[in-house]
């Protein structure tokens, strides 16, 4: 029996970013997308949510401090 792996209490909240979102978050950081952290393509959360190489995705995690944190990370083969 397969367990979803993205209703673990342990994962946070991974999404794709579409190009719009993608353009406005590298303005607002004023970064490029290789310069962010990178994740592999065959990473189980991204085979979970068909991810794709170059895709950008914005990490969530609850945190006890500061509420909400997010994070982006660039996908790679």
């Amino acid at each position: 029996m397969k367990k979803d792996i993205l209703k673990h209490k342990l994962v946070p909240e991974h999404t794709i970013l579409s190009k719009s979102e993608i353009t406005k978050v590298m303005k607002e950081l004023d970064i490029h997308p290789e310069q962010l952290p990178k994740i592999k393509q065959d990473d189980p959360i991204c085979k979970a949510i068909e991810a794709k190489t170059g895709d950008i995705l914005k990490i969530t995690r609850k945190s006890h401090t500061a509420g909400k944190f997010v994070t982006y990370r660039l996908v790679l083969d």
